[in-house]
């Protein structure tokens, strides 16, 4: 081989080399990514290919190319999960597929029957989804309500209890549409026609479930409640509702005094008659359903037993007596 020749080999060499060396750093040294971290969507059919360029767009790699062809060399180009993914710190190519090919481990999240939308908010802020001020910002916009298909005047009452998923990378929009979403599932087209039958509105029948939910625990006392409810509505009669008056106050120290139930609130029932203009929290579906379909009673009082359970009556007299034998006598 003459000297040209051997230049030339030389020359190949070095270049194999140094692409060989880009390589290895490109795929050994994580890039930088915005201060901000980055966000890369991968829908559900999307190709590696597409998927490397996304990448490479939002400074995840360095590479596109690279990112591919080590996809294909591993194996795991056609194992890349659909799904959000947030990037907080820079990520080697191995560790990014690594990632995509596990997918997201979605956030569990029960909501029990009762909430309120404030404790909603709570819950999603302690499962690190979303803030609860990104949530209670939300719940407040009449917009977004409006968009949501929300059917009273507030949110409360329209996020289902129910347990549910959601990606990590979930914002407050995703999750709220969602619970109000399964509460149009839960209460179909059977729960409207009886609704209809008894000439109520969605919100006034959701309005007494909230009640109802708050007044008791026990399911087999749920109908009962909502009777003495309906009975009190019939004859114009104050639905007379600690929770309802707890609901409205601005702050509630534990005990309910007689200035709290005198205190002039719309959702005040012992001074407004009628139903309070919205939810008091999210009732469940049996609780919605105990209004739908009510226990045939006369009651028109119940008093606390002290053990979760309740004495109803359906004369004031009757009731006075329950007063002095359950609650008097533990003074």
């Amino acid at each position: 081989m003459n000297v040209r020749g051997r230049a030339t080999v030389a020359l190949v060499a070095v270049g194999v080399l140094g692409a060989v060396a880009l390589a290895a750093r490109a795929l050994t040294t994580a890039p930088r990514l915005p201060a901000e971290g980055a966000v890369v969507v991968i829908r559900e059919g999307d190709g590696v290919g597409e998927i490397a360029r996304r990448l490479a767009t939002a400074g995840v790699v360095r590479s596109a190319l690279l990112f591919r062809l080590w996809a294909r060399g591993s194996g795991r180009d056609r194992a890349l999960q659909p799904g959000t993914y947030r990037f907080a710190a820079a990520t080697e190519i191995s560790d990014v597929l690594a990632r995509l090919a596990a997918g997201i481990e979605p956030v569990e999240i029960t909501v029990p029957e009762g909430l309120t939308v404030h404790e909603v908010a709570d819950l999603v802020a302690a499962r690190g989804l979303a803030s609860r001020a990104d949530v209670s910002c939300l719940a407040a916009d009449p917009e977004f309500l409006v968009a949501a298909g929300v059917p009273g005047p507030q949110l409360e009452g329209y996020l289902f209890p129910d347990t549910y998923r959601f990606a990590p990378t979930a914002g407050a929009g995703e999750i709220l549409e969602t619970m109000i979403r399964r509460f149009h599932e839960r209460f179909g087209g059977e729960r409207h026609r009886r609704a209809a039958e008894l000439g109520w509105t969605v919100n006034q029948v959701v309005t007494l479930a909230s009640i109802v939910e708050k007044e008791t625990g026990k399911p087999d006392e749920r109908p009962l409640v909502a009777a003495v409810f309906a009975n009190r509505l019939r004859r114009g009669m104050p639905l007379q509702s600690d929770p309802t008056v707890i609901y409205g106050l601005p702050a509630f120290g534990g005990d309910l005094t007689r200035a709290d139930l005198m205190r002039a609130t719309p959702y005040n029932t012992y001074v407004v008659r009628g139903l309070p203009p919205g939810p008091i929290a999210n009732p469940g579906l049996a609780a919605i359903d105990a209004v739908l379909a009510p226990a045939r009673s006369e009651a028109l009082y119940f008093v606390s037993r002290n053990d979760g359970s309740h004495e109803f009556s359906a004369t004031l007299p009757q009731h006075n007596r329950a007063v002095e034998r359950y609650q008097r006598r533990e003074r």
